[in-house]
């Protein structure tokens, strides 16, 4: 008998978005504080917008080249060079892509072969694993930890790998956690790389946002720009998620080979949005600062409120979330994120929707103001306080 479902088995084997599973049910409706999208409250900066604008204007409506406008990547590869440590070529090391999440998918399309094994850390952004398994990989899922602040280990990295593993995914500043990583602790991984060939793919999307120490990109390391795929973008430090604009650096065989696909896909990225971007780079600097600092401020906030209500969180260094520990109330992670909708009218993330071993916690956004997130503290610790007293 043939198969009469229209569906493809990998596609319909793939989970909904626990994310967007909880923006729906705050969607149109005006007595929620919503905790829950990873997206900056800021508007993007005025000078941005008005370059877009302006690039309307001037009639600036055309394809771009597939890699995207070289002027865009040239500013890319300074910025790079200048923040990260790698030097990429701008015609023929970067490529322009609409947003990071479809860097992400080229990236993985130009290295799957079915069946190759590619690791990557848990709790983690919701789209690695369905990514991995959209191209006909195996995810293998690291778990990391709240007792090492949400790090992954090489060690843990050596006792995952085999003789099919192809890649390994890393996210640092991490969605959901805030963790981070130590220069000595990426060199370890870095090491493993090299000694089991493997290709590294780093998504740095919150590297603007570390709020104390250093930021260390693995392709900085010795040995690693060659075989290291550099995924970045501006959702998040620029607030321009709407521009869904991101980009992609590596050595120029795979950036050709991503451009192969993107160019029967996509084809080239909007260039308003390109435009939008170039400016960002040119000026945005100050402004990115300033929001920096108030999430800082906000991250500080929530922390400190969330560990006196007896939700045991660490303190992020990076990212605008907190993932605070909800197993002193006795609820699971879903049950908890629900019970808080209904009771209080606050919504979080379960920390299950990043991964299973994100059971027991929750994912706080605190891309949100001051007085909402006061708000919600307050929300929050009635509802455990009423919780914890049965």
């Amino acid at each position: 008998m043939p198969n009469t479902n229209p569906i493809a088995d990998h596609v319909a084997a793939i989970p909904p978005s626990g994310i967007r599973e909880f923006f729906e049910l705050v969607q149109g409706r005006t007595d929620i504080i919503s905790l829950g999208v990873g997206e900056p409250d800021f508007t993007t900066p005025w000078h941005i917008r008005e370059s877009a604008i302006y690039a309307l204007e001037r009639g600036k409506t055309s394809y771009t080249s597939n890699l995207g406008l070289l002027n865009l990547r040239e500013s890319i590869s300074h910025y790079i060079a200048h923040f990260f440590g790698p030097t990429y070529r701008p015609d023929n090391e970067i490529l322009i892509t609409m947003g990071v999440s479809e860097a992400l998918d080229l990236a993985l399309r130009a290295i799957i072969n079915p069946g190759d094994e590619i690791i990557y850390h848990e709790p983690c952004y919701v789209s690695y694993s369905p990514s991995i398994a959209l191209t006909h990989g195996i995810p293998v899922a690291v778990e990391c930890n709240s007792q090492m602040k949400f790090s992954v280990t090489a060690a843990d990295i050596e006792a995952a790998i085999t003789e099919k593993s192809k890649a390994l995914i890393l996210n640092f500043p991490t969605n959901p956690t805030g963790g981070t990583m130590t220069r000595e602790e990426l060199q370890a991984i870095a090491n493993l790389a090299v000694k089991h060939n493997l290709i590294v793919i780093t998504d740095e999307i919150y590297a603007e946002l570390t709020f104390e120490g250093e930021h260390v990109s693995i392709a900085s390391l010795p040995g690693m720009q060659e075989r290291t795929i550099l995924l970045h973008g501006f959702s998040k430090a620029y607030a321009m998620t709407g521009f869904r604009i991101g980009f992609g650096c590596g050595p120029e065989s795979l950036i050709a080979a991503m451009t192969r696909i993107h160019q029967y896909s996509m084809l080239c990225a909007s260039i308003v949005s390109q435009e939008a971007a170039l400016e960002a780079l040119r000026n945005g600097e100050e402004p990115m600062m300033e929001m920096r600092e108030e999430y800082r401020q906000r991250r500080n906030l929530m922390v400190n409120a969330l560990n006196e209500m007896g939700l045991t969180c660490h303190l992020p260094r990076g990212s605008f979330y907190a993932f605070p520990s909800v197993q002193s109330t006795g609820l699971d992670s879903k049950t908890f994120a629900t019970r808080l909708l209904e009771a209080e009218n606050v919504a979080a993330v379960p920390g299950t929707a990043f991964g299973d071993c994100g059971e027991g916690f929750l994912r706080c956004c605190f891309a949100a103001g001051f007085d909402q997130i006061e708000e919600a503290i307050e929300r929050m610790a009635r509802f455990v306080d009423n919780t914890k007293k049965g």
